[in-house]
Parts: C-alpha cells; structure tokens; sequence
C-alpha cells in the first residue's frame, strides 16, 4: 500500500552525527518537525535551527516551499536564517583578514537564498556591504565575493536600487575605468552597473556620467568578460533619453544619424564587436548570442523615427533631397528656362524616376511607415552607388514595353518590407537569438542591406516580365527571396549577395512547387491508402526517435531577473522510460549528463499531464510584455502528483518540439507539434516514393499468346470523329 500523500521519506544530517531517517507529515508545522530532529541528538534551542537541501543550491526550507520536498530528498540540520546572518554580519566586519575573507565568501553563496536574504537586509546588511565597497579598502577575492553578495542580494529585489549613493557608484565605475583589475570583479561591477540601468532611471544619469562607451569597448577584446560589457551598452542605450538617441545632423542632404550612433561609430563598436567576438576564436554562447541579438535590434530601431516620419510637401529642404536624386540620375542637364517648361520637364523626370506622383514626388513619401526613411536609403543609393542607381533609372526610364519597374515606388515600398522583416521599432525579445553577423560586417549595414535588395527587386522584375500590375505579386517574391536567404545566415553582404543570386525567381517556383508537393503529395485513392497504411509505422518511429532524444537529455537555462547569470539544469528519461531525472548544473554541459549527477526525479507513472504556453504556472505569473512573447512560445510543464510541476523554458522551438512531442508518447498521447506533422510528411513521402519506385522496376515478365474467344454477340461502334 502506498505511503499517504502528505507524508514524505526524507534523511537529514548534522555534522559529527549519524542521519536521521524521518516520514515527514507535511501537514505538520515545520517548527515542530525541527524540534523533533534536534531532540533526537539533544540539541536544544530547536528555533535557533533550520532545514536546508544537503545538494544543489542548498536553500532553507519554509512553510512556502516545503512542497517542493520529494520522497528520498537529504536534508541538513543548519542553524536558522536569522542566526546565519547576524552571525556573517558580525563576522563580515571583524578585524581579521581570513574570518572576514571566509565570512564573505559563505554570504556570497547564501546570498541567493530568498529566506537568508530576507533577514540579512532587513538587518541593514546591504548598507554595511555598500560601505564595505565605498572605503576602498577590499581587494582580490575579498572584493569579489563581497560584490557577488551584493549583486546577489539586490537582484531579490527587496529593496530599491534608488537607494546606492553616488560614492558606492563612483568606487564601482572605478573597477571597470581601471587598467589593470581582476576578471572577477570588473565581471560583477559591470553586472551591477547594468542592473543599476536597467533598474533606475536617475541612476542611468550617474552611470552615463561616470561610464562612457569608449571606455566598454576597450573592454571587448577580453573573452571573460565580452558579455558583461555588451550587455552594459545595451543597457545604456536601450534607457538613453529620446534627446541623446534621436538627434538629427543639420545637414538635410546627409544621411540621418543619431547622437548615439555616431558615438558607437567613432568608438569602432561593430568592428571590435567583429573581430574580436563574432569571428573570435570562441564559439558564441546562448547568452552571447542574445546579446548580440539585442545590439541589432536597438541599433535598427534608432531607424524608427525616421520611418514614422511624413514629408512635408513644403518644406522646401526636403524637398531639395528630391532634386538631388533627380539630377545624379540624369546627369545634371541644364534646365529649360521658362517657368512652364522647367515644372513639364521635371513631372518627366519624376515620371522616369518612378514616381507614383510626378507632379509633387514629396507625396509619396507621406505614408508611414516607411516615412523619409525610403527617401534616405534612394538618396543614399544615388550617392554611394551612383552607377548602379544611375544604371537601373535609366535602364527602366527608356523602356516603351509596360515592363518598367518603377524606382521610386519600389524604393519606397522595399523600404517598408525591409522594416517588417528585421522588425524596426519593436522591443527586443526575451530568449531570442536570432542576430545576423553580416550586420555587423559594414558601419552603414542598413543602407547597403537596401542597396543590394533593390538591386534583387529590378532582376526580379526583369525575370518575372512583370508591368505594374503585377507591382504586388513581385514584391511578394522579393519578400520570400530575402527571408529566404536571412534563413541561411550569411556571414557578409557578399553572402548575401550570392545567397541571392541563387534565389531566383525560377527557383522560387522550383521551391514553392517542391514545398507543395511535399504537402499534397498525391491524391489518388491508391496513394492515399498506402500513406494510410504507412502512417502507423512511420509515426512508431517518429516516437522512438523522440523518447530516445529524451534518454539523451537537454539542458535547460533558468531564466530570472537577470540574463546575465547562465544558470543551467538538465533533464533526461531514464532508459526504461520509467523516470524523469533532472538536477542544477554549473554551467552547459558538454555532451551527456550522467543520472548519477541529476539529484531529483519524477516517476512517470505520477505524471498527469503535459501543458504548454500560457497554460503553465510559471508563464502565469509573467507579465504579458512583448519581450515575453518568445519565451512563452517555447514554456512546457509537467504536472505531477500530488499536485506538482517541472517546469521548462526550452533553448529553441526544435527542443521545444522534441519534448512535448516525447512526453506525449511517453504518456500514450497523440504527437501534435509542427516538427511532428513536418517528419511525418517528409517521411511518409519519402516512404512512398520508395516504394513506388519499387514498383517501376519491378520486371514484369511477358504475358502468354491470347486464347481465342468466340466472337462477341455484341458490336461496339467507335466514332473517333
């Protein structure tokens, strides 16, 4: 008969003494469970004791969490939370080097205890650590741990960042502008300047005053501590005023930039970023990868304000950037000198130019987006590539056929593709990774991404023979050709290039035929019986694939406050598919991680269900901000008797699949993912036309000399007219 619900099998030590094995009843109070522990080795003072978990992170055990508690979980007997930090407090602030040195590296780790922390703060403990960093007087590993606990305490986010004082600010940005300071301590003084960003807008401004993003760069070339650093640039970009971001030059005819851009610029932050990260001699990690990401995106959405930007039809400079484009593209003719004749000749120069409104082009520019953004990329175009904008005017301006492709509309409408593609002006999302390095590869990545696009839009065009009203259907393609080649991730504009000259629109057809072909496969009975009887066995192996992927395990990365802390666990299937084993890591493994290594398991028998997205518990609980939106695509929980959770957040949508597709076989449930469906059809076409082939070559061996009938009493006439 099985142990009733509320009791639990545990073994708690004491140092010096011999485990006791106790069934925990969760309906008890835990003060009284303490007490009967301590009374079985005559320890007296029981409220002056806890329980913590003897493995992993060790955390103290609270009326709160003790659910968490399974069967055959070590515990240890510790003094309480309270005791511990008045203890370390006093300890922390002794007179003698090695006390107050292993005072504070235990506080660095108990500091990520929500309970500990508690009382720790609330004995002004983070006022004594701040001091502690204010008088300068820490070095070395000291200084390190002292930081650690620091960082570790406030990212509880029990009391305000608003509270550090300017000294504690100064003495931290004095970490990161010294030349020569050790890798743990300018790791962590950068991770608290950045969650002081992140956290508080007042102290963005002492941050930006006393940290400047020449002195970050400096700081690339060092592997340890890259992402630390662009992390702290994203930060001070994402939270610099709209007044330091968006900043126009005076000059209408240059090229719009940004106070912040330009400083990126001049401080070489993107070839740095290339050399010395991106083709580094290190593989780029998951949180690398996001920060990158993140770079990207912030830098795409100082484009934002000019894509939301109208023209002003009688703003006379504006509407000289237009003349400008005129007169690059035919050659700066002499102008007619009447009045009449010169506004004929330039509604005909507009018209060549291809505009949708010859007599007044600043019109077109009056929808957002992509607003005077269009008009920037066509301006640069005609400046920077001036044969080949000069070229494709002129090629499309002398054709009589109906088969022009207007410029100027196609810039204009390309410019707004471009901006849904890489998504300009929307906030960065949490867990995403997805940065292109070939942005990263020009100091104008924007504009010349146009310039070779718009050179795709013409070839496309020209192959498509297409008029104007085929305007859409083209740029439908031009879409699919570029999405299509991001996919591939080209590490260059060349990449690129290439990338797209093998995409063309015959091989978009090619491609788009393959595809549905793959998806309608053969619609006759016959067929569709064979699939039919197929299907059983390929799903078999499908299920086989994924519970043997679950065997293998994943690694998951727990996702907090703070992106910049890797905290890692794995999960893997037993190889009878009886149990589910899991434990916290250090850091990614690398290949297989040993059950004996994973504390804690689920026996599959108690498992109830499988959910998924907003549907879990830990999703919930999130706010339904923008940034979230990844990661709840790819949230899955287990539920579990008594009424538990595991919950998950998986690296990318292929895990994501691989496990609710293997936990649904594992639970004798339909596979319903996207991978799924995708493996079935591919295999099952495969399987077919395997088979099929089998049939053609079968040899199929003469058929005997007819036997002679008697003639048929019946006479069938043909009228083959």
């Amino acid at each position: 008969m099985p142990p009733p619900a509320d009791i639990v099998k545990v073994a708690i030590e004491w140092p010096g003494a011999n485990a006791q094995l106790i069934e925990m009843d969760q309906k008890r109070p835990l003060a009284s469970i303490i007490r009967e522990v301590c009374d079985g080795w005559s320890l007296s003072g029981s409220e002056q004791f806890a329980l913590r978990y003897a493995d992993g992170p060790q955390l103290y055990i609270t009326e709160q969490s003790r659910g968490d508690i399974k069967n055959g979980t070590i515990l240890r007997l510790a003094i309480s939370p309270a005791r511990a930090a008045r203890q370390l407090l006093e300890r922390i602030q002794s007179h003698g080097i090695d006390a107050r040195l292993e005072a504070l590296k235990e506080l660095a780790k108990l500091s990520a205890d929500p309970t500990f922390a508690t009382e720790f703060i609330n004995m002004e403990g983070i006022g004594t650590l701040a001091r502690l960093v204010e008088s300068g007087t820490h070095f070395g590993e000291m200084l390190a741990f002292t930081l650690t606990a620091f960082l570790e305490l406030m990212d509880h986010s029990i009391v305000s960042w608003d509270l550090i004082s300017l000294s504690f600010i100064k003495q931290i940005a004095g970490y990161v502008n010294q030349p020569m300071v050790d890798v743990s301590i300018l790791q962590r003084s950068l991770a608290i300047l950045e969650s002081m960003v992140l956290n508080s807008h007042s102290l963005y401004h002492r941050v930006a005053q006393e940290i400047t993003v020449g002195q970050l760069i400096g700081h690339l070339s060092n592997q340890e501590i890259q992402t630390y650093a662009i992390a702290l640039i994203n930060a001070l970009f994402l939270k610099a005023p709209e007044d330091r971001r968006q900043e126009e030059y005076t000059n209408p005819l240059e090229q719009h930039l940004t106070e912040m851009a330009s400083t990126l610029a001049q401080k070489h932050l993107r070839s740095i970023i290339l050399n010395h990260v991106i083709r580094g001699n290190r593989p780029i990690k998951a949180e690398m990868a996001h920060q990158l990401y993140v770079l990207q995106v912030l830098t795409f959405n100082l484009l934002e304000e000019r894509m939301m930007t109208k023209m002003d039809p009688n703003d006379q400079t504006q509407r000289d950037v237009i003349f400008e484009l005129r007169k690059i593209a035919f050659d700066g003719e002499n102008d007619p000198t009447g009045t009449e004749k010169r506004k004929a000749m330039y509604a005909k120069d507009y018209k060549m130019l291809g505009f949708t409104n010859h007599l007044n082009p600043a019109l077109d520019f009056t929808q957002t987006p992509p607003g005077m953004l269009a008009l920037d990329n066509m301006l640069y175009m005609a400046k920077v590539h001036q044969d080949t904008y000069i070229r494709i005017v002129l090629e499309n301006s002398s054709r009589e056929d109906k088969h022009e492709c207007p410029f100027g509309r196609c810039a204009i409408e390309l410019t707004r593709v471009l901006c849904e593609i890489l998504q300009v002006g929307e906030l960065p999302n949490e867990g995403c990774n997805d940065y292109h390095p070939m942005f990263f590869t020009h100091d104008r990545a924007w504009e010349e991404f146009f310039c070779i696009c718009i050179q795709l839009l013409n070839k496309t065009w020209k192959e498509m023979r297409a008029t104007a009203e085929d305007f859409n259907k083209v740029m439908q393609v031009v879409r699919e050709q570029i999405t299509r080649a991001l996919a591939m991730k080209p590490s260059s504009l060349d990449q690129l290039k290439n990338k797209l000259r093998g995409l063309s629109y015959s091989e978009i057809l090619r491609l788009r035929q393959s595809e549905r072909m793959s998806q309608d496969d053969f619609q006759s009975p016959p067929i569709i019986e064979l699939r039919e009887r197929i299907q059983p066995e390929i799903l078999e192996l499908i299920k086989q694939q994924r519970l043997n992927r679950l065997c293998e395990g994943s690694c998951f990365r727990k996702v907090g406050n703070r992106r910049r802390q890797e905290k890692f666990w794995f999960c893997r299937l037993s190889l009878n598919h009886k149990v589910l084993h899991y434990g916290d890591l250090d850091e990614s493994p690398q290949g297989e991680v040993p059950f004996e290594m994973l504390s804690d398991k689920i026996p599959v028998s108690d498992i109830k269900s499988v959910v998924t997205g907003k549907d879990c518990p830990h999703m919930k609980e999130k706010s339904a901000l923008k940034q979230n939106k990844e990661v709840l695509e790819l949230a899955f929980s287990v539920l579990y008797d008594p009424d538990e959770t595991l919950n998950f957040v998986a690296p990318n949508k292929y895990e994501y699949c691989i496990w609710t597709d293997g936990l649904c076989a594992l639970l004798g449930r339909e596979m319903g993912s996207d991978l799924t469906r995708s493996d079935l059809d591919t295999l099952i076409s495969m399987e077919m036309k395997l088979r099929l082939l089998d049939l053609e070559n079968i040899t199929i061996p003469e058929a005997p000399p007819p036997v002679p009938k008697e003639p048929s009493s019946y006479n069938f006439t043909y009228n083959y007219s």
